[in-house]
Order: structure tokens, then C-alpha cells, then sequence
């Protein structure tokens, strides 16, 4: 292995857990096209979208670790959401990630590609003022919750994230959960996901660990500086850099497929 290209892994690594604690997401929305796109166009061997997703599946599951440890004091996170959303998220992960090993290489991009945009366009659907209401006082209809994380955890364990960046939009638009204890508690359900999402990609051998074990590094180090960041930006801000990512990101992926 050469320096350079573990500095390469190691900074991918950490930008996208920065983001990741700053802005609750797992950030594999993040990771997957950099890990795909930047080690080719610096002269290194590309991973293949098998790789990427398992290496993503295993580092978000630390990065979003290290988050909620950041967000584990303030009461930002709610049990409630966790318990629902995150039993059903660990289900549909679990049987995306494992399942994704019937599918080529354009078919891993596809399912990204779609999620990325649905993520996107419900990043710029008006939301409800609602971040000034009391954290104790915040209610949500259960059924839905459970229903969407399924279907979240399902796509999302097929390419290697735990659904963060589809989540937070849930949360924001169709549940009304305030920002800031939608961030905490998307990293605490990402968690979850993660899990269901690393045993998949392991058992199915989709996992790169050379790659993995550096950026495991870099999300222990970078996750909580996010979180850190993230309590003291406005809301307002944190949900405008989630939605300029995501689009972006989604643009990339469908030129490339298209």
C-alpha cells in the first residue's frame, strides 16, 4: 500500500464523517461517489460498486457510532423514533445488503442513483416551521415511521449506506421532527441500519478491509468534530448543505449511468 493512496482513503474518510456527525447522515451519500470517482482520477486502482457499498456499509457503521456518542447528552434523541424506525431499518438493510449480491455492477449504481434523487427532491419540499416546539411535546405517526424505514433500509443496504441521507428528509417533511433531534436521532437509527448492512456485506464477502480499517479510523476522529459543529450552525444552514450534497451527488451518479 502507498502512503498516498492511504492519505487519499483517510481524507475521503474523514470529510465524509465530518459531514456525517455535522449533518446526521451516515455519509455514504458522500463516501460512495468519492470512494468511486477520486482514487481512478488520482492514478489509483478503482474499487468496483461491490467494493465501494461494502466499505461504505462497514465505515458508517462506526461514523454514525461516534455520532450519537457526540449526541448522547442534550435530549435530542428520541426513543420513540429509534425503537420504530430503527427495528425496521435493521430488517430492510439486512435483506438489501444481502440480496445485493444478485445484482451487477449498473444495477448497485441504478438503485443509488434513484435514492439520491428522491432524497434530493424531498430536500427541497418546504417544511413546516417546527423546530421551535418542545422536544418533549414532538409525536409521529408510528405505522409510516416503520413502513418507510423499511423500504429505506431495503434500498439503502443494497448499496452500502444505512439510509441517513433518506431518512433525514423523512424525519424533516413527512414526519415533522425538528431539525436538530432529527439529526441525533437519524445517527442513532443509521446506527442501527448499519449494523443489519455490515453483516450482509460481510457474509456476501463484498468487503474490502484494507480500505475499510482506514476510513473506520478517519470516522472515529472526524464523526464527533461533525456532531460538534453541527449543534452550533443554524438549522437552516445544516439543511441547506444536506440538500446542495445530495443533489449534487445525484446528478453525478445519473450522468454516469445515462
Amino acid at each position: 500500500m502507498d502512503l498516498a493512496w492511504i492519505i487519499t482513503i483517510f481524507l475521503i474518510g474523514f470529510v465524509g464523517s465530518f459531514v456525517s456527525g455535522m449533518l446526521g447522515i451516515g455519509g455514504a451519500i458522500i463516501k460512495y461517489p468519492m470512494l468511486l470517482y477520486i482514487p481512478p482520477l488520482l492514478g489509483f486502482a478503482a474499487f468496483s460498486a461491490h467494493e465501494v457499498s461494502g466499505i461504505s456499509a462497514v465505515e458508517v457503521l462506526f461514523a454514525s457510532m461516534a455520532g450519537v456518542w457526540a449526541y448522547r447528552k442534550g435530549g435530542y434523541l428520541n426513543k420513540s423514533l429509534i425503537i420504530y424506525m430503527g427495528g425496521a431499518v435493521l430488517v430492510g438493510s439486512f435483506v438489501g445488503s444481502y440480496g445485493s449480491k444478485f445484482l451487477s455492477e449498473e444495477g448497485v449504481n441504478i438503485v443509488y442513483g434513484v435514492l439520491a434523487l428522491i432524497a434530493a427532491v424531498m430536500m427541497f419540499i418546504p417544511k413546516k416551521q417546527i423546530d421551535d416546539k418542545p422536544l418533549d411535546e414532538v409525536t409521529f405517526n408510528k405505522t409510516l415511521a416503520a413502513v418507510l424505514a423499511l423500504i429505506v433500509g431495503i434500498g439503502s443496504g443494497i448499496v452500502g449506506a444505512a439510509g441517513g441521507f433518506l431518512l433525514v428528509p423523512i424525519m424533516l417533511v413527512v414526519l415533522g421532527i425538528p431539525t436538530r433531534m432529527t439529526i441525533a436521532t437519524s445517527l442513532a437509527i443509521t446506527f442501527i441500519s448499519s449494523i443489519g448492512g455490515t453483516i450482509g456485506k460481510l457474509m456476501t464477502g463484498q468487503v474490502n478491509y484494507y480500505p475499510a480499517i482506514i476510513m473506520i479510523v478517519a470516522s472515529l476522529i472526524a464523526a464527533p468534530l461533525g456532531a460538534k459543529a453541527g449543534k452550533t450552525l443554524n438549522t437552516k444552514i445544516l439543511q441547506a448543505i444536506l440538500a446542495v450534497l445530495i443533489l449534487a451527488t445525484a446528478i453525478k451518479i445519473w450522468v454516469d449511468i445515462l
